[in-house]
């Protein structure tokens, strides 16, 4: 979720969440570089063409590639 906030009020898209503990994260720039354009552009097209891979699969996947 992204929202926009005056430094002073509650944003009303907080108070429909349910009560638990959230990061919130101060964003500057929102727009995506070419790489990571192109990036999008591939998962989506891979996506259209049935290229997909299970939760556990995926998991594996950026296991092996953050070397864990």
């Amino acid at each position: 979720m992204i929202l926009d906030w005056n430094g002073k009020d509650l944003p009303s898209e907080l108070h429909d969440l349910p009560a638990g503990r959230y990061l919130v994260e101060a964003v500057d720039d929102v727009s995506l570089t070419e790489d990571e354009d192109r990036g999008v552009e591939h998962a989506l097209e891979q996506y259209r063409n049935g290229a997909t891979v299970d939760a556990a699969q995926a998991r594996q996947i950026f296991d092996s590639l953050l070397k864990r």
